[in-house]
């Protein structure tokens, strides 16, 4: 991991439902363009800088998310996880192809969520040994010994966070599969960022409860990360949350 990770906080969501409701619309508005070839290669392809990988743990340390390059509507999905002490194996797969995919043609960062197996200790620090397709990189997360959540117990369905770069963090939010976040814009200024995100009160959303990864990225702003404050304004997500670390 390129920095510390910081861990975020805020408001629990009340969720719990597990019915699909049909025809349910996701992403942002737009088709994608339908894919004439993966600039990596092809899914878990090696292309150069497309090999490295990024993590940080997240929901007081239950969960991990890995950070690839590759198609943006094309998400690995962590398929298999293992662990031998604080060696962590990770598996990532394409998510099934249901006919209906569709892969847009960018190379794009995408973080993939996964639960630490019981027993890992995520106070100190965990090695990701992560397996995708032909790929294979070791990603080295800092433990937090201010984590209190243990591995393999239930959530509380916060937002959390953690940095993957200086500049780039990954949000976990709880809630509609079908009706992830949407980023509409970011402003940070020192020790204060805002990010806004799409409301759309028309879209129809399946109604099941997953964990979903946002990727933040607060570009070339310079960030007091002793003491940052994210606001999340829309989507469902309102509240003011602490980045510590």
């Amino acid at each position: 991991m390129a920095s510390p990770m910081r861990v975020l906080a805020a408001a629990a969501l009340s969720f719990a439902v597990a019915v699909l409701v049909a025809g349910c619309a996701s992403g942002p508005v737009g088709t994608a363009p339908e894919s004439t070839g993966d600039p990596s290669g092809g899914p878990g392809q090696s292309s150069g800088d497309s090999d490295d990988m990024e993590g940080t743990l997240l929901d007081d340390g239950r969960r991990f998310a890995v950070v690839t390059r590759g198609s943006s509507t094309c998400v690995p999905q962590v398929d298999q996880v293992d662990a031998d002490g604080q060696t962590v194996s990770v598996t990532l797969a394409d998510p099934a192809d249901d006919g209906d995919r569709v892969c847009t043609d960018d190379l794009a960062p995408r973080a993939s969520i996964g639960a630490l197996p019981e027993g890992v200790n995520p106070t100190t620090e965990i090695t990701l040994q992560v397996a995708y397709g032909d790929l294979r990189d070791d990603v080295d997360l800092d433990g937090d010994p201010s984590f209190s959540g243990v591995p393999g117990s239930p959530t509380e369905y916060l937002p959390t966070a953690g940095w993957v770069d200086d500049a780039t963090l990954v949000l976990l939010t709880w809630g509609s599969s079908g009706c992830p976040p949407v980023v509409e814009s970011v402003e940070v200024a020192g020790s204060a960022g805002t990010a806004t995100f799409v409301t759309d009160d028309q879209q129809a959303c399946t109604m099941d409860m997953v964990p979903r990864a946002t990727l933040i990225d607060l570009g070339d702003d310079a960030v007091d990360d002793d003491a940052f404050v994210l606001t999340l304004v829309g989507g469902g997500l309102d509240g003011t949350v602490d980045v510590r670390g």
